[in-house]
């Protein structure tokens, strides 16, 4: 079992999208927001590692700044224009009193960032405030998967994209999870074998390789390689953890991404991971750790490398869970015997 990112006590996750029967490519609705709940008093930190980001209140996430707590994560299709979407998640929010607290009210932490999916549904169609909203109000601890959310107009190189989850527990008791938006320019699916670039997740999912047809079909599709990008997560551990140690886990977190998808982080993508941090188990340091050092490296070490971990997983359950949409092909309907 590949678990989810709400294993993380406290977490919870909510979606909220639209999408037309009939969409085509480039016409109608095929569009979604996904939003992450964290409970009072949880740390958070950002690290944007593409070249084209469309993000919001990541300012804010830096560890020299003054907040610490973040509220809410917004993951949302629409490219720039999405990011309207976490107005609706504040005023969600507000209502229910979470916020940094001044004197004439709260103001809800909400940072976010966005896919590139416009040509998938129309231009004009995309997220605005009711869908952060409607996917807030809707949370919970079961998380959907594939086209669902901002997964909905999700690509991974010629194939269908979205949503995927995944989680584990280290011998520390400290859970760590992630969530991710699977809609990479790259392939998650090495074009010479037909499965996915890591051999321990092919194993881990028991995928085997698919025949030589369906190979090259899946090669041939590549004529139409699509300039989607953008892949953006969050991961998150019940870890107590300083601002500056959830930075260095989201910076440890995107090797999950280099993993499985190729290329990523670059010049045209947005490739962003938020980390997260309930404090909730506190982890001592080793007796030997030097007086010197900061004695949340050793947990940062292993929740940063278990984040990579789970990142990389959600990234296949993403993928292998996505319906077609518009025509784009998923990795089940393009190549079957991957399945056996």
């Amino acid at each position: 079992m590949s678990g989810s990112i709400t294993d993380v006590g406290g977490i919870l996750v909510g979606q909220h999208h639209r999408l037309d029967d009939d969409a085509t490519l480039g016409s109608g609705w095929a569009t979604g927001t996904t939003v992450v709940l964290t409970p009072p008093g949880t740390v958070g930190a950002v690290d944007g590692r593409g070249g084209a980001p469309g993000t919001r209140e990541t300012d804010l996430l830096d560890p020299m700044n003054s907040v610490r707590h973040v509220d809410a994560v917004v993951l949302t299709g629409g490219s720039a224009f999405g990011l309207a979407a976490a107005d609706g998640v504040m005023t969600w929010l507000e209502q229910q009193g979470r916020g940094v607290a001044l004197d004439g009210g709260v103001v809800p932490i909400v940072p976010g960032a966005v896919i590139f999916d416009l040509p998938v549904g129309g231009w004009g169609c995309r997220p605005t405030a009711d869908f952060g909203y409607t996917a807030a109000a809707a949370a919970g601890t079961e998380v959907a998967l594939g086209t669902v959310g901002a997964g909905v107009g999700a690509r991974v190189g010629v194939l269908k994209g979205g949503v995927g989850t995944a989680s584990t527990m280290l011998d520390s008791g400290v859970t760590v999870g992630a969530l991710v938006v699977v809609n990479a320019a790259g392939d998650a699916v090495d074009t010479a074998t037909g499965l996915p670039w890591t051999a321990y997740l092919t194993e881990e999912f028991g995928l085997r390789r698919p025949p030589a047809d369906e190979i090259a079909a899946y090669l041939d599709r590549h004529v139409e390689h699509s300039p989607l990008n953008t892949t953006i997560a969050v991961v998150a551990t019940d870890a107590a953890l300083s601002p500056a140690g959830c930075r260095r886990v989201a910076l440890a977190a995107h090797d999950g991404l280099a993993r499985t998808l190729r290329p990523s982080h670059t010049p045209h993508d947005g490739d962003t991971v938020f980390a997260l941090a309930t404090g909730a188990i506190e982890v001592a340091p080793p007796p030997d750790t030097p007086a010197s050092m900061t004695p949340e490296m050793a947990l940062i070490t292993s929740v940063g490398a278990a984040a990579a971990d789970c990142l990389a997983r959600a990234v296949l359950v993403g993928v292998l869970a996505a319906e077609p949409v518009a025509g784009i092909p998923t990795y089940r309907s393009l190549l079957p015997g991957a399945f056996g």
